[in-house]
C-alpha cells in the first residue's frame, strides 16, 4: 500500500471546492459519467489504430445507488488506469488543477459557471462525497489499483482484486447531500445532463413485456423479462447526416427533446459544419405568432453530446433564441466568462454561420414551396422581423423571403410590392406610398376607403413593425409606409388633382372657430375639401407621432419619453359634406353643439375611441333621436 499527500498548498481544498461551487454541486454526476465516456471512447480509438490489443465489446456505463450504505457507484468499461496513472492523473493533474482553478476564481467563483467547463471534473465528486474510492484496472496487462481519499489531502493507493477492465468510482455520500441517494434524483440528473451521451448508460433495470405468440390461446398471459434500463439515446438525430433522416425522424427527435410540448414544429434547420470550426445541431421553428414575450432558453447547448447549458446567448444570434433545438460544438470556449464568450472570435464566427445557415434555409423553403411558406408566415414572422432589425447579415439576405401580407391574404416580397404598387400608389413627388393597417377590424372603414380607390393595404401587426418600417424606409429612399388611418385618403397618397371646396376661405375660418369651441384639446381640427360622399368627420392619428410613440414603447428608437405621451389625434372635417354646411349655417348654438358632438362621437366610435361614460351618453342620446 502507498500513502501520500496530494501536492497542494491549500491545507484542505475540499471545503473550498464545496463552498465556491455549491450552486452547481449536482453536476458531479455529469462530470463522472463524462469521464467514463471519455475513457470508453479513448479505448475505442486505441483499438481502431491497433495500439490496444483487446476486444472493445459493447461497453456501457452503469450507475448504482446503495441507499443503505450511502454510496453511489459509477462504473465504466473503458481503458482504466494503472497505479502509476492514478498517481499522475488523480493526485497531480486533477488536484493541482483544482487549486489553480480555485485560486483563479475565488473572487468570482459564483459567476464562473459550471466547473466541468474546466475539464477537471473528477474533483467535483467531493462536492457531495466525504470519501471517494477509485477501483481501476487498465487495458494493459497490469494489476488493478484502489485509490482512497477522505476529503483531506491524504490518500492511499493499494492493489485491488478487480479483474475486469475499466474504472469504478465509489462516492461515500456526505450527510448534507443525502438527496443524491434517491433514485428519482439520480434519474432526473442523468436525464438532464446525459440524455444523449455516446455510450449507453445503465441505471437499474425495467420490466419489458414480450409480444404474444401468434398461436397463443385466448387466456395467454404475456411473459415479461427484466432488461437493462438504458436512460440515454447514444445516437441522437443531430449526430447523423441530414440525408439519413426523414421528416418523421426530425419530429420524433423534437418530441424527445420536449416531451411536454404537444404542438409540432413548423420546420427545422440542420446545422453541420466542420470548418473553420466544428458545429452540429438542429434548430426548430415553433409556432410563435406575434408574442414577443416568448420563453427563451429553449435551445440546448452540448459539448460532444454532453449537456452544458440552455443559455446560448452570444453563441446563437439573439433573434434565434426564440427557436428550439440543440447545438453541439467542441470548439466553444466554455472556460471564460459570458462577456468574454461574446467577444471571442470563434464564437462570433459560429454566430455568423448560424445566421447565414438559417437565412439560406428560409430562402430554400420559400423557393421550394411558396404556398406552404406563406401559410406559416404569421407563425414565424416575429423571429424574422426581429432578425432584420438586429442582424445586418440576416437583413441583407432577408429580401429574398420576408413577406408583406395584404389585408386580403396575398403575400409580396418587398421587390414584388414595389412593382405591384408603383403605378397606382406613387404620389405626385414620385414617392411610392405603402399603405398598411395594424388591425383589420379596428381600421376597417379606413381600409375600405383605400380599397375603393384601388389601393392595396398591407396588414402589418407585429409589435416591432414601427422599428422595421423605419429601417426599410432608411434603406429605400423612394418608399414610405403610412398607416391607413393616419390621414384622409387623398392626403395619404397626394396626387395632382385637388378637390375644390364649396366653402370660401371666410366660411372655413368661421366653421373652424365654431368646431373648436366644442372639440376637446386632444383633437387638432383640420379642414379638407373632399368628395361630398366621403365621411363628414374622420379621426386620424399622425403617422410620425404614433410611430415614434410605438417605437418608444417597444424599446429603442423614438424620442425620449414619447411612450408616455398622451394620444394626439387629427379631426379631419370634410368641407364639402352636407353636415359641414349645416354646422356652419345653423344659428341655434345648442343645435350646433349637438351636431358637432354627435358627429365627433360617431367618428370616435368608428375608431374604437368611444368608451365608458361617453359611450353611455352617446347611446342614450341616439335613442332619444329616434323616438
Amino acid at each position: 500500500m502507498t500513502t501520500g499527500k496530494i501536492n497542494v498548498s491549500v491545507e484542505n481544498i475540499f471545503p473550498l471546492i464545496k463552498k465556491f461551487l455549491y450552486s452547481d454541486h449536482e453536476i458531479f454526476l455529469r462530470e463522472l459519467v463524462s469521464n467514463g465516456t471519455d475513457a470508453t471512447l479513448k479505448l475505442k480509438h486505441l483499438i481502431s489504430i491497433g495500439e490496444a490489443k483487446v476486444e472493445y465489446g459493447n461497453p456501457i456505463i452503469e450507475i448504482k445507488v446503495d441507499k443503505e450504505g450511502k454510496k453511489i457507484h459509477i462504473i465504466d468499461q473503458g481503458l482504466g488506469m494503472t497505479a502509476d496513472e492514478v498517481e499522475k492523473y488523480i493526485n497531480q493533474v486533477a488536484f493541482s488543477g483544482a487549486e489553480e482553478f480555485l485560486d483563479k476564481y475565488k473572487d468570482s467563483a459564483k459567476d464562473s459557471g459550471i466547473i466541468g467547463h474546466f475539464g477537471l471534473g473528477f474533483y467535483s465528486a467531493f462536492m457531495v462525497a466525504e470519501k471517494v474510492e477509485i477501483i481501476t484496472k487498465s487495458y494493459k496487462d497490469e494489476p488493478a489499483a484502489h485509490w482512497t481519499c477522505d476529503g483531506s489531502p491524504e490518500f492511499t493507493i493499494e492493489p485491488a482484486d478487480k479483474t475486469s477492465r475499466g474504472t469504478e468510482i465509489i462516492l461515500h455520500v456526505a450527510e448534507d447531500s443525502l438527496e443524491f441517494l434517491e433514485d428519482s434524483k439520480i434519474s432526473g440528473l442523468l436525464n438532464k445532463y446525459n440524455k444523449f451521451m455516446p455510450i449507453p448508460i445503465k441505471f437499474g433495470t425495467r420490466t419489458e413485456t414480450l409480444p404474444k405468440p401468434e398461436d397463443a390461446p385466448e387466456d395467454y398471459i404475456n411473459e415479461t423479462i427484466e432488461v437493462d434500463n438504458i436512460i440515454n439515446n447514444p445516437n441522437p438525430a443531430w449526430t447523423k447526416q441530414p440525408s439519413e433522416l426523414s421528416d418523421e425522424d426530425y419530429k420524433n427527435f423534437y418530441r424527445e427533446l420536449y416531451p411536454m410540448q404537444f404542438e409540432e414544429p413548423l420546420f427545422n434547420i440542420h446545422l453541420n459544419v466542420d470548418y473553420p470550426f466544428n458545429l452540429t445541431g438542429i434548430l426548430y421553428f415553433p409556432k410563435l405568432g406575434t408574442d414577443m414575450q416568448i420563453q427563451k432558453d429553449k435551445i440546448q447547448l452540448y459539448q460532444n453530446q454532453v449537456y452544458v447549458t440552455d443559455n446560448v446567448e452570444g453563441i446563437v444570434p439573439e433573434f434565434l433564441t426564440m427557436l428550439k433545438g440543440v447545438i453541439d460544438s467542441p470548439d466553444i470556449p466554455l472556460n471564460v466568462s459570458r462577456s468574454g464568450l461574446q467577444a471571442d472570435g470563434a464564437v462570433k464566427k459560429i454566430s455568423n454561420y448560424i445566421t447565414r445557415k438559417v437565412a439560406d434555409k428560409l430562402k430554400a423553403l420559400f423557393n421550394e414551396n411558396r404556398a406552404d411558406f406563406e401559410a406559416k408566415w404569421n407563425d414565424i414572422k416575429i423571429v424574422l422581423e426581429y432578425g432584420m432589425l438586429s442582424e445586418d447579415k440576416f437583413y441583407e439576405k432577408a429580401g429574398a423571403f420576408v413577406l408583406y401580407p395584404t389585408v386580403d391574404n396575398t403575400y409580396f416580397t418587398l421587390e414584388e410590392l414595389k412593382e405591384k404598387l408603383k403605378e397606382n400608389q406613387t404620389d405626385k413627388d414620385g414617392k411610392l406610398v405603402v399603405l398598411y393597417a395594424g388591425n383589420k377590424e379596428e381600421q376597417h372603414s379606413y381600409i375600405e376607403t383605400a380599397k375603393a380607390k384601388g389601393y392595396e393595404v398591407l396588414l402589418l401587426d407585429s409589435p416591432i413593425i414601427s422599428h422595421l418600417i423605419q429601417k426599410i424606409e432608411n434603406d429605400n429612399k423612394d418608399v414610405t409606409f403610412v398607416r391607413v388611418d393616419s390621414d384622409h385618403i387623398d392626403n395619404l397618397i397626394k396626387k395632382e388633382e385637388n378637390t375644390i371646396s364649396k366653402l370660401s376661405d371666410e366660411e372655413k375660418a368661421t366653421l373652424k372657430t365654431s368646431l373648436e369651441a366644442y372639440i376637446p384639446k386632444a383633437y387638432s381640427v383640420q379642414l379638407e375639401a373632399m368628395d361630398s360622399q366621403a365621411a363628414p368627420f374622420i379621426i386620424t392619428q399622425p403617422e410620425f407621432m404614433r410611430r415614434m410613440k410605438e417605437m418608444s414603447q417597444t424599446g429603442g428608437g423614438g424620442m425620449f419619453g414619447m411612450g408616455n405621451m398622451p394620444e394626439m389625434y387629427n379631426l379631419v372635417v370634410n368641407t364639402n359634406s352636407d353636415l359641414a354646411s349645416s354646422i356652419l349655417n345653423t344659428e341655434d348654438k345648442t343645435h350646433q353643439e349637438h351636431l358637432v358632438k354627435q358627429a365627433l362621437d360617431l367618428a370616435k366610435l368608428s375608431q374604437n375611441l368611444l368608451k365608458g361614460e361617453a359611450l353611455t351618453a352617446f347611446v342614450k342620446r341616439s335613442f332619444e333621436m329616434i323616438k
